[in-house]
């Protein structure tokens, strides 16, 4: 029986769950390449994350009535994400801990999700047996739309019959911060990707852990929601 109010945990992927291998230097530089090879400017996207980026450049040639340029257009900068996403894959793991303290929030009645930008085969890859460990997963592919719109994790609480005050949204990114904060979720910012503390508190984080696999000691936020706390 679960003695916490909290009665869902959903986890972003990349940099919270699994070593944070993908370019995503690289990754921009590449579609801004491939942007520039159809005579568009790509500086004007350069507010954007990638797959945003994409999605402007298809409303471009929408707007064009170049439908099937767009859809072309989309289809290599897919293939270069997909690819640049697999080298990440094949090189990453699971962070320490991370099998055990899914299986403790399991005995404890608690539901576990999972929401990435990432695509379902670099998933897979990194981690097989992924659906083992958690109750829903939802990766861009079968994303209504990803974050940071709030769809992505409103879809994944529709799923599991979770209510946002009720979970905990965690992640290594400012991005994971805002979802939750948008959605009504409590929110726990992890240290095991590239965003530092300060970011995380400023994005507005109730909680900052050093690894996700430290969450057990999140599980009182219902009840205690108050000055961002950091703990080991």
């Amino acid at each position: 029986m679960n003695p916490f109010p909290i009665t869902c945990v959903v986890f972003d992927f990349d940099g919270t769950l699994s070593r944070l291998n993908i370019d995503f230097e690289g990754m921009r530089k590449k579609v801004s390449e491939l942007i520039e090879n159809y005579r568009i400017d790509h500086h004007q996207f350069a507010n954007l994350y990638v797959l945003e980026m994409i999605k402007a450049v298809c409303a471009v040639f929408a707007a064009e009535n170049r439908y099937e340029t767009g859809t072309i257009f989309a289809g290599q900068a897919f293939r270069l994400i997909y690819d640049i996403e697999m080298e990440g894959a094949r090189k990453g793991n699971l962070l320490e801990g991370v099998t055990e303290m899914l299986c403790r929030l399991h005995r404890a009645h608690i539901k576990v999700g999972i929401i990435t930008r990432n695509c379902l085969d670099a998933v897979y890859c990194v981690w097989p047996d992924v659906h083992s460990f958690c109750d829903a997963l939802i990766t861009r592919e079968s994303a209504v739309r990803v974050k940071p719109d709030p769809a992505h994790l409103q879809q994944i609480l529709a799923i599991l019959g979770a209510a946002p005050g009720q979970t905990i949204m965690t992640g290594d990114h400012p991005m994971d911060i805002h979802v939750g904060k948008t959605v009504g979720t409590f929110t726990v910012g992890v240290l095991t990707g590239n965003s530092t503390e300060q970011s995380l508190i400023g994005a507005g984080a109730d909680r900052i852990i050093k690894r996700a696999s430290s969450i057990d000691d999140c599980l009182d936020l219902a009840g205690s929601r108050g000055n961002v706390m950091i703990m080991p």
